[in-house]
């Protein structure tokens, strides 16, 4: 048994050697790229083992480390020290530096489900903030709202104050008429020395409460001449009155769509006695009206209350009624 093992301390180096050297011969003659280290290791890790088996050694720690790292060579030179082979200097080993182990997948799974963790932290901190902006902007809106409403109380109480001031200058309008013009009846006229056209005369009237003046009868068209003699004597000034025929020519109405009644028209004066008649008209004083289509509202002579028609965007006096 003892021969057995110092055969095996004795062939098993040279061999090793030998095969070290067939195998640098062989990567040499391929160009360093025939293998490996690992390959070298196994083949090692082979070779050992069949030794053993050929000699019939047991089994070692050395064995058992199939990737030939220095424990097993170890073993074998504590047992040849321990065979009496003292002073003989033990050989020296190449120490053998491992490479870098390559990622396996379970490596690349870990790597991804760190990447994944972030990107799940990361797309928690989104839904942060969005929830945040979600917040923001309700408030923003329930802000927008209440701002709408404020504005919309705020319009309907300017609508209301512009009705209110409607009602007090119509109200106002009112009783200035009755108070500093004429009245009859249930009527006020009130004559307004503003050039306006028949239409803005018009709306003038309305603002204050009333309308141009509609003289409905002999009685109130009495009053309104003895009025507006007084009021613009010595002067004879035209003055509006709410008569036209805009609808239709030669059909006169009141502002308030009723159909004239009464008229005052205007006559050329007759020919004094015994002068013979002129079949040719008046040239400064023509019986009206006389304008056709073009002249269709109708104003009152200040001094004598004859009507004349005019083109109604003319600016005169105008005079207003109101109820009372």
């Amino acid at each position: 048994m003892q021969a057995a093992w110092l055969l095996g301390a004795l062939v098993v180096p040279q061999l090793l050697g030998f095969s070290h050297g067939a195998w640098g011969a062989e990567r040499e003659r391929e160009g360093g790229c025939a293998g490996s280290q690992e390959e070298e290791r196994e083949r090692e890790a082979l070779m050992l083992k069949h030794l053993q088996e050929a000699l019939g050694l047991p089994a070692r720690r050395g064995d058992e480390n199939p990737e030939g790292n220095p424990e097993g060579k170890g073993a074998w030179a504590t047992e040849k020290d321990g065979q009496g082979q003292e002073g003989e200097e033990e050989p020296t080993t190449t120490p053998y530096f491992s490479p870098s182990p390559s990622p396996t997948s379970e490596d690349t799974f870990t790597y991804i489900l760190g990447r994944l963790a972030g990107l799940d932290a990361g797309l928690h901190q989104v839904h942060v903030r969005l929830h945040a902006l979600d917040t923001r902007v309700a408030e923003l809106s329930r802000g927008l709202r209440q701002l709408r409403e404020v504005a919309g109380d705020t319009r309907d109480a300017l609508q209301a104050l512009k009705e209110a001031q409607s009602r007090s200058e119509r109200e106002h309008g009112r009783l200035e008429g009755c108070l500093k013009g004429v009245r009859l009846g249930h009527k006020c006229f009130l004559l307004s020395r503003d050039f306006e056209a028949q239409a803005a005369a018009q709306a003038r009237c309305v603002a204050r409460g009333g309308s141009l003046a509609q003289p409905a009868e002999r009685q109130q068209m009495e009053v309104l001449t003895r009025y507006l003699r007084a009021a613009l004597a010595p002067y004879n000034w035209p003055v509006w009155l709410g008569v036209h025929d805009r609808r239709a020519e030669g059909l006169y109405l009141f502002e308030n769509g009723q159909r004239v009644s009464f008229f005052a028209w205007h006559r050329a004066p007759s020919p004094e006695p015994g002068a013979r008649p002129s079949a040719a008209p008046h040239p400064l004083s023509p019986n009206q009206p006389n304008g056709g289509e073009l002249e269709n509202c109708v104003a009152q002579a200040s001094d004598d209350g004859s009507w004349w028609d005019h083109d109604c965007e003319r600016r005169l006096y105008y005079v207003c009624e109101f109820p009372f």
